[in-house]
């Protein structure tokens, strides 16, 4: 009769599981630290998966290797072995850009899955002892108000020394380019804003709605008034956020119930630089009021016609577990939350 073959047993990740009377053995530990991160699944060191997803995200062995703490050449080491033990490339690599191969790209997620599933077994030895460890990446807006972040990641940091506590503030893309994090998995939580239509695949909590002004220069005809109409100030040249930016959208979208175009002169990323811009009469700008400069060169004006509110939320990824720290953050989160004035 022809021998037949059992199939492997598929784990986490597609990774096969072993059999009995295979002779490799899972679970062993290789020569070097000794740290839970150099277990070896199938064959492949979670060290190893850590440092590609740290390569990926940051598309530069460099930046991978100060994220990581650790010297470049570990890095290449890593990526090198990772490789020859999946026998394919992993990245393409020239002097001016590292970018994933279509195994790369093919392998980033399930790599992920399995540092999550890796992360969730060490929270649950963890929490015998009720002391949380391991790292969370911390996304946010910077300067709108509604939560007291310093507040927030103290309280966090005094409770859970263990856990390395990162913060990424959001860049050029704002709360839409925080959710890309999300979803890839660069970040673990996110607070950014929302105005309208919800971001895809992400599990979101409102917590407090962010109140806008429009705030004109001290010497503008309009600075003697206490409020306006969109229509009022069309045609005023504006200082405003990127695409992305959920203050940006949620100004077009007023701009855009009222049937009315505008011109946008100038695009910062920054708050306090619109506000500056706007004092040094450069233009006029929108603002959550908490971030309006208490100065004699501007004055805020409330929008009459239109809503130029938007929402901030705590975020997480849906594909992604809730990790234990994840969960203590989100509550100590209402502690912090600040009304709007």
């Amino acid at each position: 009769m022809p021998r037949v073959e059992k199939a492997p047993t598929l784990g986490a990740a597609g990774a096969s599981l072993p059999q009995e009377g295979d002779a490799r053995r899972p679970g062993r530990r290789v020569r070097g630290p000794r740290s839970s991160q150099y277990v070896i699944l199938g064959g492949v060191e979670l060290r190893h998966l850590e440092y590609f997803v740290a390569v990926a995200a940051e598309r530069s062995f460099t930046r991978a290797a100060t994220r990581l703490h650790v010297v470049q050449s570990a890095v290449s080491a890593a990526i090198s072995a990772l490789e020859r033990e999946l026998g394919a490339a992993l990245f393409e690599r020239s002097a001016q850009r590292v970018a994933l191969t279509d195994a790369g790209e093919a392998l980033l997620p399930q790599a992920r899955a399995t540092l999550d599933a890796a992360q969730a077994a060490r929270d649950a030895v963890h929490e015998v002892g009720k002391e949380l460890r391991g790292t969370l990446v911390v996304g946010c807006l910077t300067g709108v108000g509604g939560i007291d972040f310093a507040g927030l990641l103290g309280e966090f940091r005094a409770a859970h020394p263990r856990v390395n506590l990162r913060l990424r503030a959001a860049t050029w893309a704002g709360s839409a380019g925080l959710a890309r994090s999300l979803v890839d998995g660069e970040i673990d939580i996110a607070f950014l804003g929302v105005s309208g239509r919800p971001f895809p695949h992400l599990r979101t909590r409102e917590l407090v709605r962010i109140p806008q002004v429009l705030v004109v220069p001290a010497d503008h005809p309009l600075a003697q008034r206490d409020s306006v109409t969109l229509a009022e100030v069309a045609d005023e040249q504006f200082i405003d956020y990127p695409l992305g930016y959920a203050n940006r959208t949620a100004n077009d979208r007023a701009f855009g119930a009222a049937g009315l175009e505008r011109y946008i002169a100038m695009e910062v990323a920054d708050v306090a630089v619109a506000a500056n811009f706007a004092s040094a009469g450069l233009g006029v700008t929108i603002l959550p009021t908490r971030a309006v400069p208490d100065s004699p060169r501007c004055k805020a004006l409330r929008v009459t016609d239109q809503s130029l509110e938007w929402a901030l939320h705590a975020a997480t990824a849906e594909q992604r577990r809730i990790s234990a720290a994840i969960s203590e953050l989100l509550g100590m989160v209402d502690a912090h939350l600040e009304e709007s004035p």
